[in-house]
């Protein structure tokens, strides 16, 4: 499914979560969508209600009603997963780079962004500092 093989031992819930994009909230919902139990294994599930699950990311919903396909496409359109959102996430951290600005520049360092404390963490990030290959240069 998307790419992504989801374990078999694992409950429903839990092994949505396996897909870059969906946490526990998000799986949750799309449990409730698909009228499944979130505790159910996926190795438990009958073929019909894998195929409604593969479905529900496939926006090819098969033995549904035109309202509930539907609101299931304009969910499922609203998720960005896996690639795309990786790509993204790349291309904010890219832009805020060209910028130069502070959380720009914390990135292309190595640095923790979001305002941690380096004093005492952080032992990793600067030990790559020292390294020159590894150090970025800034342009100005």
């Amino acid at each position: 499914m998307l790419g992504n093989m989801l374990p078999d031992n694992k409950a429903i819930g839990i092994a949505l979560t396996y897909i870059y994009g969906i946490g526990q909230p998000r799986s949750k919902e799309i449990c409730t969508q698909v009228v499944l139990g979130e505790f159910k294994r996926f190795k438990d599930m009958t073929k019909e209600e894998q195929e409604k699950v593969m479905a529900f990311f496939n926006k090819k919903v098969k033995d549904l009603t035109d309202e509930e396909e539907k609101k299931i496409s304009d969910i499922v359109r609203t998720y960005t997963l896996e690639n795309d959102l990786r790509r993204e996430v790349a291309s904010n951290i890219k832009r805020l780079k060209e910028l130069k600005t502070w959380r720009g520049m914390r990135h292309a360092l190595g640095l923790p962004v979001r305002g941690q404390q380096t004093k005492t963490n952080a032992k990793t990030a600067k030990r790559l500092l020292g390294r020159s290959r590894v150090r970025p240069t800034l342009k100005k």
